[in-house]
């Protein structure tokens, strides 16, 4: 295992120096200028910091278009997947005397009363 010799490694003491004295410089260069001129050129800024720009009303119509056909295709989707989702027996069946009903019949349908 190789290790640097003494004298080529960097000294903590003189990296910490350089720091403080960067520090009053970086500093003045934070403070200066935070907020920019308004006629000057703005780089690169988030959506949420864009100034809002006016749409036009065919923008518009293309937006509303755009969103109907959405909303159709989620709507369609959803039936789909209702359509396809089994029911419980309970849930056809419905109320409590269609229930007892089904009941009765399932019990004749098993038993071997209806063969005599």
């Amino acid at each position: 295992m190789s290790t640097t010799p003494p004298e080529e490694r960097p000294n903590p003491d003189e990296a910490i120096a350089r720091a403080r004295a960067a520090r009053a410089k970086m500093a003045a260069a934070l403070t200066e200028g935070q907020e920019p001129d308004p006629d000057e050129p703005l780089g690169w800024q988030p959506i949420w910091k864009r100034p809002r720009t006016p749409k036009s009303k065919a923008a518009k119509a293309e937006l509303r278009k755009q969103r109907k056909r959405l909303q159709g295709a989620g709507k369609r989707r959803l039936a789909a997947s209702q359509s396809r989702r089994p029911r419980s027996r309970q849930n056809r069946i419905g109320n409590a005397a269609a229930r007892r009903d089904a009941r009765a019949l399932s019990r004749v349908r098993h038993s071997n009363a209806w063969l005599w």
